[in-house]
């Protein structure tokens, strides 16, 4: 599939189907949200049976909402043969995680993430609970978290920007297919213990991946959204499929991406650009999240920094470079065997 950032209009998703109605998979970027996706209905070479795409089929929904003050992660995961969810919120004037909460769950039963980027995702544990819902074709937003004294009431709206709907084939795997929001305007309270956030007029972005994975997956990730501007990249499993550029209303396609960092000392400057030359970006770190599981049967090593960015980004060859100044947002560096 050509990934060259022209032309620099998608075609627009227009609520596709993964896959279309005879059973194959539409590879590109799109303009617009996902239908149903369902990989039962593949048609080779694609297809796989019953039991490979339940040890195969990941699923995960991951919010990011920001504001001047605090940055929160929240993430549903469902692996197929087990699940887990986890929830951090970064006090960036302390440069401190402030709450966090980090579960596995039961199979079949503490989580679910829905085979569309609309609809409600949720994750119920004695004592946490996550539940996000998606209306309107995933452009308005609530977000609930209740885990002890950790608790998040938000809700957030889509613009005028579309979002990107990426499928692309998997090696070692089969299908992926991913949607990635723009920034979309943010209200709503964090509270932990005794401190309350306020979220208003914040920033809030939204992933929702659902593929056939192969059993080792790895990506080097960066996201940051403002509500003109905002970018997704990602270097690994899906190669440059979703990288992608909002400016302005509107959803530019990037080349690959390279991430320039020190992986033993992910807290040191991260620079990152794209092979088009459309985006050149230092990232400063102010904190990390970071978790390692070893279940034996399956393995993850994971660390996300919060931080913000700077540079530039073009939205055509020939356009002139918008500057990027203290862009809050997040890199990650994600090792998965499961």
């Amino acid at each position: 599939m050509d990934l060259s950032p022209i032309p620099v209009v998608l075609p627009p998703a227009a609520a596709l189907g993964v896959p279309d109605a005879d059973g194959y998979p539409q590879f590109g970027r799109f303009a617009g949200t996902a239908g149903q996706i369902d990989w039962s209905a593949l048609r080779p070479p694609y297809a796989r049976n019953a039991f490979w795409r339940r040890l195969h089929h990941k699923r995960w929904h991951y919010i990011a909402l920001s504001t001047e003050h605090i940055f929160c992660g929240i993430a549903i995961v469902d692996v197929g043969w087990t699940n887990t969810a986890f929830a951090y919120a970064f006090d960036r004037r302390r440069r401190a995680i402030v709450a966090s909460m980090s579960q596995d769950g039961i199979p079949g039963l503490t989580a679910h993430v829905p085979h569309a980027p609309h609809g409600t995702s949720h994750f119920r544990f004695p004592g946490k609970r996550i539940i996000c819902h998606a209306a309107d074709g995933g452009r308005s937003h609530v977000l609930e978290l209740r885990c002890g004294d950790f608790e998040i009431d938000a809700t957030f709206n889509a613009g005028s920007a579309p979002p990107l709907l990426a499928v692309g084939p998997i090696d070692g795997g089969s299908v992926h297919a991913t949607q990635k929001s723009p920034g979309m305007l943010l209200g709503g309270e964090v509270r932990v213990r005794q401190d309350n956030y306020d979220l208003n007029g914040g920033v809030a972005s939204v992933d929702y991946s659902n593929g056939l994975l192969a059993r080792d997956t790895e990506w080097r990730w960066a996201s940051a959204h403002s509500l003109d501007i905002g970018f997704n990249l990602q270097a690994g499993y899906f190669g440059a499929h979703e990288n992608v550029l909002w400016i302005d209303g509107r959803l530019v396609p990037l080349g690959p991406a390279v991430f320039d960092y020190d992986r033993a000392d992910p807290m040191a400057p991260w620079h990152i650009r794209t092979e088009d030359g459309l985006l050149d970006l230092h990232f400063e770190p102010e904190g990390m999240r970071h978790e390692d599981k070893n279940l034996l049967v399956a393995v993850s090593r994971y660390v996300q920094p919060i931080g913000s960015f700077h540079g530039w980004v073009k939205a055509a060859p020939d356009a002139p470079q918008r500057e990027i100044r203290r862009l809050a947002g997040v890199t990650e560096d994600h090792f998965s065997r499961w």
